[in-house]
């Protein structure tokens, strides 16, 4: 019989509250539940804000935060499971940073926090109280850490520095062109 200690009930704790949060806020995107917009009405926000094609970018957020906390509820593939829901909050961070950190003032706290909670929980593993446990870590190996968080960072950087792109040339303009041909 083996004895559960307290970080593998914390590790539960964390990764049933972060995923259950995640997941409810996938699922407003993807399906309109819990008073969300549904892919339509999230695809014109995201439209507005600078990720384009909206759809897509809505559809892709839905799926990470969806997926990636459904998978950390149940601590399987949680390097992944972590990375995605990161990068999904990254993404979200970068909109609510013109309004400072705190919630209240519409900034990124909220996002930061979940997506920070992902990070850790795909760094520190699942614990014992986890299908990755249970599956001998098939899908939680050492260097899958690294690697998901890295692929993860690097497509972040990608899409959120086109999103910025694209808000820089709306609010400032086209730039004119200097040189003729």
């Amino acid at each position: 019989m083996t004895c559960y200690d307290r970080r593998d009930l914390g590790l539960l704790l964390l990764r049933l509250g972060t995923g259950g949060v995640l997941v409810a806020h996938g699922a407003q995107k993807l399906f309109g539940w819990f008073g969300g917009h549904g892919l339509e009405g999230t695809g014109q926000f995201m439209e507005s804000v600078g990720y384009a094609p909206g759809k897509a970018s809505a559809t892709a957020a839905g799926l990470a935060e969806t997926g990636g906390g459904t998978l950390l509820a149940l601590g399987l593939a949680t390097p992944a499971a972590g990375a995605a829901a990161a990068g999904a909050m990254a993404g979200a961070a970068a909109v609510h940073k013109p309004n400072g950190f705190f919630a209240q003032e519409g900034g990124y706290e909220y996002a930061a926090t979940l997506g920070l909670a992902a990070a850790g929980l795909a760094i520190a593993g699942p614990g014992r109280l986890s299908l990755d446990h249970a599956s001998g870590h098939v899908f939680d190996r050492g260097w899958m850490v690294p690697v998901a968080l890295g692929v993860t960072a690097a497509a972040t950087a990608v899409v959120v520095g086109a999103r910025n792109r694209r808000v820089r040339q709306k609010t400032e303009g086209e730039q004119e062109v200097l040189f003729e041909d």
